[in-house]
């Protein structure tokens, strides 16, 4: 599968879990920082990287950049999924099922948050077995890698999505789409003019704050000025 190019994305970055490992070498023990992350852009794309290193925040730059190269693209059958999956990684167990209009998201912690930058909005969760939290979202991950939408699948099959999935529930799922499409890029255009008003307000600060500089320069140098006339 091809990598997609995250620098085209909108991405949101959420952090999942921040831990205080160590690993024992012959000295004693080394500390270090390792830190779970979640990007996505609300609009189909997920992704999770693990990153570690001595410090806090260089452990999260580290999860983001994973995180960046493995993203996933999901299928949407509208606000939830097109059908249920259940899949498995190491002792974890996640079970994903679609659900209805309204709904919500009914998940945990790990999983809420794939499910929310995946801009899934309804949808019923359950996890069994181990609860680490790496386990449990590459888990999740592995059931959206799944997922199939119904078209593709019609495609592959020579049929119609509705000789798959129904008449009633094939216009109900191309309702959907076309109404989160809509919902998508509305927020995704809010999302930018947030973003470029967060820049401008940050260039008025620099700017003033160089304003501030030229003008205490200025007047230091009138007062060097009247030091040396008297």
């Amino acid at each position: 599968m091809a990598r997609i190019d995250a620098s085209k994305l909108n991405l949101e970055e959420r952090v999942v879990q921040v831990a205080r490992v160590s690993k024992v070498v012959k000295g004693g023990r080394r500390f270090s920082m390792r830190a779970l992350v979640v990007v996505g852009d609300h609009n189909g794309y997920v992704g999770f990287g693990l990153g570690k290193a001595s410090e806090y925040t260089e452990a999260l730059r580290k999860g983001v950049e994973d995180a960046k190269k493995h993203l996933i693209q999901v299928p949407l059958a509208g606000t939830t999924i097109p059908y249920m999956v259940k899949t498995r990684f190491g002792a974890s167990e996640v079970v994903l099922k679609p659900a209805a209009p309204g709904t919500g998201v009914i998940a945990g912690g790990a999983v809420r948050a794939v499910m929310e930058l995946a801009g899934i909005r309804d949808i019923l969760t359950k996890s069994l077995g181990s609860t680490n939290a790496a386990n449990t979202i590459s888990a999740c991950l592995q059931g959206l890698r799944e997922l199939r939408a119904p078209e593709v699948e019609a495609a592959r099959r020579g049929k119609t999505v509705a000789e798959i999935v129904g008449k009633k529930r094939a216009e109900r799922i191309a309702a959907e789409m076309a109404s989160a499409a809509e919902r998508a890029a509305a927020e995704r255009a809010v999302r930018e003019v947030e973003a470029r008003e967060s820049r401008s307000t940050a260039g008025r600060r620099g700017s003033g704050y160089g304003e501030r500089e030229r003008r205490g320069g200025g007047s230091d140098r009138r007062g060097g000025g009247d030091r040396r006339r008297s």
